[in-house]
This record gives C-alpha cells, sequence and structure tokens, in this order.
C-alpha cells in the first residue's frame, strides 16, 4: 500500500481498538452499562473494519487480468464502503436499541467507578491513535483543510479512519457523560441517553462515509489541478494544435486513466505523429504520476467551426 493508503495508521487504530474493545466488553459484564456495551461493539466494530481495510489494500496490489484488465485498484473503495455499512449497523442501530431498551428497562450501576476508569484509558489509547492518523493525512493533505481532504482524498482508508477515531473520541466522551450523570444522579436515564446519543453519532458519520465511498465507486476524475497539469503537458509539444477532447479517471487510489484525442497538422507523418505520442506521455507522468494509464488518440481538427463529431467537450488551442 502507498504511503497514502495510511497503513501505519491503520495499524495503530486496529491494535487500540482491539483493546479498548476487550477492556469495554469487561466493564460491561461488571457493571450493567449500556453506554459500556454499546462503546465496546462500536470497537468492536472498528477493529473489523481495520481489518477490512487492510484485506482491501492486499486485494488491490493483485495483477491486471483478462477478465479485470485495468487491475484491482478499486478493491479499496469496496471494503472501504463495507466499513460505512458495518459503521451504520453494527455500530450506530445496535447503540440505538441499546439505548432504547435502557430506557424500558432501566437498572442501576454496578462497580460504576470500573467504567469510569476504562473510558478514562480509552480516551488515552484513541487520541494516540487519531494522532497517528493525523499525522499521517498531513503528510498527503498538503494545503487542503480536513473536510476537503475528506471529501477529495482518493485514497480512503486515511479519512476512514480518521473519521472512526473522531467518532470514537467523541462517543467516549458521550458514554463518559452519561455514566458519570448516572453515577452522579442515581438516574440510569443518563446511560441511556449517552447510548443513544453514541448510536447518532455513529449512524451520521456511516452516511458520510457511504456518501464519499459511494462516489469513488462510481468513478470520480482528476481534481482540477490536476486535470490543469495535463492539459499543461499536453499544450507544451510542439507539435500539437489543439485538445478536442480528454477524460479522466481514478481506477484506483494511486492509478489514473487519462484518455484524450488530440489534433495533429494534417500534413504529420505518422512516425511523427508516433513520436509525439510518447513524447505526450512521457509529459502527462512528469506532470502527474498517478497517471499510468494513458490513451492518446490522434485526430486533425481545423478550429472552432470544423464540425468534428468528437468534439463534446472543450478545446485548448496550443501555445505559439
Amino acid at each position: 500500500m502507498s504511503a497514502s493508503g495510511g497503513n501505519k495508521a491503520i495499524v495503530a487504530a486496529l491494535f487500540a481498538n482491539l483493546g479498548i474493545a476487550i477492556t469495554k466488553f469487561i466493564a460491561f459484564f461488571v457493571s450493567g452499562s449500556s453506554s459500556m456495551l454499546a462503546e465496546g461493539v462500536h470497537s468492536l466494530a472498528d477493529t473489523s473494519n481495520q481489518l477490512l481495510l487492510l484485506r482491501g489494500g492486499r486485494l488491490a496490489k493483485k495483477s491486471a487480468t483478462p477478465e479485470h484488465p485495468f487491475g484491482f485498484g478499486r478493491e479499496r473503495y469496496i471494503y472501504a464502503f463495507v466499513v460505512s455499512i458495518i459503521l451504520f449497523s453494527v455500530g450506530g442501530v445496535f447503540s440505538l436499541y441499546e439505548g432504547v431498551d435502557k430506557l424500558q428497562h432501566p437498572h442501576e450501576l454496578a462497580n460504576a467507578w470500573l467504567p469510569m476508569v476504562v473510558l478514562v484509558i480509552a480516551i488515552v489509547l484513541e487520541s494516540f491513535s487519531l494522532r497517528t492518523a493525523v499525522r499521517e493525512a498531513n503528510q498527503v493533505r498538503g494545503a487542503q483543510t480536513w473536510v476537503e481532504f475528506i471529501r477529495r482524498a482518493k485514497a480512503p482508508e486515511l479519512p476512514v479512519v480518521l473519521l472512526e477515531d473522531l467518532a470514537a473520541l467523541l462517543g467516549l466522551a458521550l458514554a463518559f457523560f452519561g455514566v458519570g450523570l448516572t453515577i452522579i444522579t442515581g438516574d440510569s436515564a443518563f446511560d441511556a441517553v449517552g447510548t443513544l446519543a453514541i448510536g447518532v453519532l455513529l449512524i451520521l458519520v456511516a452516511v458520510v462515509l457511504g456518501v464519499e465511498t459511494k462516489s469513488l465507486l462510481i468513478g470520480e476524475g482528476a481534481t482540477p489541478g490536476d486535470a490543469n497539469r495535463i492539459r499543461d503537458a499536453i499544450n507544451a509539444e510542439e507539435s500539437v494544435e489543439a485538445i478536442i477532447h480528454m477524460k479522466t479517471l481514478y481506477l484506483g487510489p494511486d492509478e489514473l486513466l487519462v484518455a484524450a484525442k488530440i489534433a495533429f497538422a494534417r500534413s504529420t507523418r505518422l512516425v511523427d505523429v508516433a513520436a509525439s505520442i510518447d513524447s505526450l506521455e512521457a509529459r502527462i507522468r512528469e506532470a502527474v504520476p498517478v497517471a499510468r494509464t494513458i490513451y492518446i488518440e490522434p485526430d486533425v481538427w481545423a478550429g472552432p467551426d470544423d464540425a468534428h463529431p468528437a468534439t463534446d467537450a472543450f478545446v485548448i488551442k496550443a501555445a505559439d
């Protein structure tokens, strides 16, 4: 997996969530806190999510086959989408169920100090996991804001881990206040309300992840900045008269497909066109390294008044 995949952040989150899940379930069995049960299921779901992300990254490395000629890069998108479904169903819906059940069948907490200790430890561990994810993300997000990074990142792993860790910290805070108010007031309704709040939080995060990953699955093109760099690289080629049209598509987080119809002078020899295409491919890959699959179709074009059937997008004339 490339650095953009955030492998280090995934592994850090995996071990943190596994340890936290075990301690939360122990605290639940001892105290009977529904918030601890909801948080335990949440951490268990997060642990399985990290395993799925690692699995997706491994499968994405498979070589292309005749049945899948463009490779398996989108495996990472598929597994990230599955993660959002698990977070929604296992984490969010289960927490809502537990919260409603606790409101309908309230009971006192036993050994209430234990879940408080576990929650404090879990907050510390989750903070370390989130810090690792933030450090990994800062290496690739550049000048983007965090919202822009979550929305525009082509590698889904880091946004998934970031949102999971953030949701985990907020969920722990909700559980802490729910259990704490229950201890102070003796009213278990606060524990139930904390559980319901955790469920709503997880569902909201799952919906955001699902929407963003769905966009990647459908197919996203190059960012505006990369698209401009590709156009500039093409127009820098001396023999190019114009770009008749160009389309891009991410085959995976680290592989961009570029297809372009390029106009050459009518008098250009075939051998010169072939040499120009080779030069164009090198220019494009130098400008945008993830542009690994490039298809260039040569054509002739007389100008805006030429009724060219393939002109369906934009035309950029080469620089003088």
